[in-house]
């Protein structure tokens, strides 16, 4: 009967033994996971420092205000402005300060590629 505990107890351990490591290796994964979260986070939030701090550069204050404005109800196209802004700045094929009626036109071009015809039919 000793012997049966024996095995038993050899077994039991085995498994507390597996089920440990498991648990370590989902512990190191979610570590390892968390790590490249806040990184991708990092990333994301300096890239959007640098771009806010090009926009001083870039905008007028009056630009700067409508562009606020902007991102307050459609924060994408804020963005895709942002983006496209500052990669012409980059390159230098933008002239600067962008002034308000400039960013009021390439906002307004913004809005004509993304907005779809619709036509109403009476039947």
């Amino acid at each position: 009967m000793g012997e049966t505990m024996s095995v038993a107890d050899d077994e039991l351990s085995q498994i507390r033994a597996a089920r440990q490591a498991e648990i370590q290796q989902q512990l190191q994964a979610q570590t390892e996971q968390q790590l490249q979260t806040e990184a991708h986070e990092n990333a994301a939030e300096e890239e959007a420092n640098v771009i806010a701090a090009a926009m001083r550069t870039i905008l007028t204050p009056e630009a700067r205000d409508r562009l606020a404005r902007v991102e307050l109800g459609h924060p994408e196209i804020a963005s895709t402005v942002k983006q496209h802004l500052y990669t012409l700045h980059q390159t230098n094929r933008i002239n600067i300060p962008v002034d308000d009626e400039m960013l009021k036109r390439i906002l307004q071009g913004l809005s004509d590629s993304n907005r779809r015809e619709t036509t109403i039919r009476r039947i």
